[in-house]
């Protein structure tokens, strides 16, 4: 941890005094900014570990800075929202954003969620290397999807994938036919210790579904228990 270092962007001077005192405790370093695009620039500059990014901030709102970074970096985000809806959470989860948190929240709670982050990503990273070295390319229908290289191509179609988007295709794509439960994806590609909701298994199957348009290969909705992967 003594290598991670935390950026926290919030307007809210008590949130990220607070936030940091318990995330300095735990051994993180720590650094902040008020503003969307003061943050945004340190996100550049000082290439932090993990990003705590609050929704409603002056100049540059956080989902243009969540969009903004997705552009071209997969740094783990763990949105903050001062409103309880279901909305802003899963228009956060479809920008990329990893996780989220309702305001007021435990301190110690989300330095938990920072640390379940920030393993997963390192669970991600060591299968990503090991997926490399022993899976070969998987064809089902006319989609095409290497694990050594991260790539997805349909017919001749490249298609661009996020992290999570990808690692989700695998799965479905592994476990060709099989339904597999909502519970299930969130074990299988974020963790089994994610704090979030299914919902977010349905948002990027939602992305997955356009981006895949025109493959034969089908995500399928099975009603009350998830999806599968068959071929038209």
């Amino acid at each position: 941890m003594a290598d991670d270092l935390i950026l926290i962007v919030d307007d809210e001077q008590n949130i990220i005094d607070l936030a940091s005192l318990y995330l300095k405790q735990d051994g993180f370093q720590v650094i902040s900014a008020r503003d969307g695009t003061e943050g945004l620039q340190l996100a550049y500059d000082q290439s932090p570990t993990l990003i705590v990014l609050d929704l409603m901030l002056p100049r540059l709102d956080g989902w243009e800075v969540c969009k903004r970074l997705r552009a071209d970096s997969d740094v783990p985000i763990l949105m903050l929202t001062a409103r309880d809806d279901d909305i802003d959470k899963i228009v956060g989860l479809e920008l990329g954003a990893d996780d989220y948190m309702t305001k007021p929240f435990n301190p110690r709670e989300l330095v938990a969620r920072v640390k379940a982050i920030l393993r997963r990503s390192d669970s991600a990273a060591r299968s990503n290397r090991s997926s490399s070295r022993e899976t070969q390319a998987l064809t089902v229908g006319n989609l095409r999807i290497d694990p050594a290289s991260r790539t997805v191509v349909v017919d001749s179609r490249n298609v661009d994938l996020r992290t999570k988007e990808f690692d989700l295709l695998l799965a479905l794509v592994e476990n060709q036919d099989i339904v597999l439960s909502r519970e299930k994806l969130l074990d299988m590609v974020w963790g089994f210790d994610f704090y979030g909701q299914t919902r977010t298994v349905d948002v990027h199957v939602a992305h997955l579904r356009h981006k895949l348009e025109g493959s034969t290969a089908i995500i399928e909705t099975v009603w009350g228990i998830g999806y599968k992967l068959v071929v038209e």
